[in-house]
């Protein structure tokens, strides 16, 4: 991190720095994009494709807290398959699609209401909106400090492009928790869990992307995007937590969205709703 404070760099370049081998810096620095504290682009090298490394932050600060024995801080984490939603209003182009198959039929809204969906590792529209429930348990628990959401996510171009900004949104109990602009529809590599039979040329990867919700207000990365704290929430008011992702009929940038579950893409894990008490 101190060695990409003042430039940006290629794994060639940080292992020969480091004098490690390139799988072994590769290993390092997907652990730190997975943390979002480094971002990588591709471009293009002598001998191929080649990936540059940026840092991301300047500071990070950690704060432990003071042990007390006596209060234990409580959490709820879990996983909802990106093809459980509840409510879907999409405009094709659009589809579904398991680690082993398309769902339905491709650009018909119509697959959205088949059974197998709940099997779906990729979802892909337009734009318009899809609907999730995850259940509520904080009337068995203390007040609620903050709810999480990450999620792989990208634009939607037919079949890709690099250059396609989307403006993605994310709804918490119907309140616009903050937009995500995605600035494309990733072709450029295959992703790392991308089934072989998905054809090269189709959106392979997205971005994973967190979505806080705390006393503060609202951010995106660890950066505040709105005032919306966790009490405009309301999560104590019903057994189930709505989230609604998509893409708005009069949004700036109305270029689509992938979602990318645990089988597509490059994070093996569906959309996660990490709350804390």
């Amino acid at each position: 991190l101190e060695y990409l404070s003042n430039r940006t760099a290629s794994v060639t370049e940080i292992a020969k720095f480091f004098d490690m081998p390139i799988t072994t810096a590769s290993l390092h620095l997907k652990k730190l994009e997975d943390a979002n504290i480094v971002s990588s682009r591709t471009k293009p090298g002598k001998h191929g494709q080649q990936r540059i490394y940026t840092r991301l932050y300047d500071t990070v600060v950690l704060n432990l807290g003071k042990h007390n024995s006596r209060k234990k801080s409580k959490r709820f984490k879990t996983a909802m398959p990106v093809g459980a939603f509840v409510h879907h209003d999409v405009v094709a182009p659009c589809g579904l699609a398991t680690a082993d198959e398309l769902i339905g039929s491709v650009d018909d809204p119509v697959s959205f209401n088949e059974p197998d969906r709940y099997h779906a590792h990729l979802v892909w529209l337009t734009h318009g909106v899809l609907e999730y429930r995850f259940p509520n348990y904080t009337y068995e628990l203390s007040e609620p400090k903050s709810i999480q959401l990450s999620i792989e996510l990208c634009s939607e171009a037919a079949p890709s492009a690099e250059d396609w900004p989307s403006d993605i949104s994310l709804d918490i109990n119907n309140i616009r928790v903050g937009t995500w602009t995605s600035p494309g529809s990733f072709a450029d590599r295959r992703g790392t869990l991308t089934p072989a039979w998905w054809a090269d040329g189709n959106t392979q990867y997205g971005w994973l992307k967190v979505w806080q919700v705390d006393q503060q207000g609202s951010h995106i990365d660890g950066l505040t995007v709105s005032s919306v704290s966790i009490k405009d929430l309301s999560l104590p008011d019903q057994p189930y937590i709505s989230v609604r992702i998509g893409v708005d009929d009069n949004a700036v940038n109305k270029g689509g969205m992938n979602i990318f579950g645990r089988g597509f893409g490059d994070h093996t894990q569906d959309i996660v709703m990490d709350i804390r008490y």
